[in-house]
């Protein structure tokens, strides 16, 4: 799996980034061996802004939430609750941190589970950046599973790269969910999946 998953004996180099969302201004704390250790990347950032606000609400799972930049923006901007998870132990900390920072720590319940393995709750939105050096099939997992923890009208948001598979994956959705592409910009697609 690389060193994301298995980054324990990589030196810490924590930094601080800054960045503004939806007018709002956050701040993170990054390290080695977390995705997008420079600052917010092009990928989260479009999905958080495509992301219609009509449509999310009620209980949110960051599905491997990294450092915690989409939970703690949706908890943020939506005010609502949100469940973070991931299995990189260092991300993890990072995201408790970064909740903290940001002010919604208790709006957030960041813990470690492997895709949906320590899941029981069902959730209205459900986002996720999917961790694509991680293997097709764990992808997979995340996005295909998630139905299995959407409340009824719920709604899975997904970014994803062109050259990364997106046509094939899109086609997979759709034999599971109503899906709809929000936008496709610099190769990047921001996939709406609704049960």
């Amino acid at each position: 799996m690389g060193q994301y998953f298995t980054n324990e004996n990589l030196p810490s180099d924590i930094k601080e980034t800054t960045c503004v969302v939806l007018n709002n201004s956050f701040k993170f704390l990054t390290d080695n061996g977390v995705f997008s250790k420079d600052g917010l990347d092009f990928g989260s950032r479009l999905l958080l802004e495509v992301i219609p606000r009509d449509e999310v609400g009620g209980k949110i799972l960051d599905m491997g939430c990294g450092y915690g930049v989409l939970g703690i923006v949706l908890a943020k901007i939506y005010s609502s609750n949100v469940d973070m998870v991931d299995v990189n132990l260092r991300a993890l900390h990072l995201a408790k941190r970064n909740a903290k920072l940001n002010g919604v720590l208790e709006k957030v319940c960041v813990f470690e589970s492997n895709c949906y393995q320590n899941i029981t709750s069902k959730y209205s939105t459900i986002v996720t950046n999917p961790p694509i050096r991680a293997g097709k099939k764990i992808v997979y997992e995340m996005v295909m599973n998630a139905k299995d923890h959407l409340e009824d009208g719920g709604n899975l948001f997904l970014v994803i790269r062109k050259e990364q598979g997106a046509k094939s994956l899109l086609a997979d959705l759709e034999k599971v969910y109503q899906v709809k592409v929000l936008e496709k910009k610099k190769g990047f697609f921001i996939i709406q999946c609704h049960l």
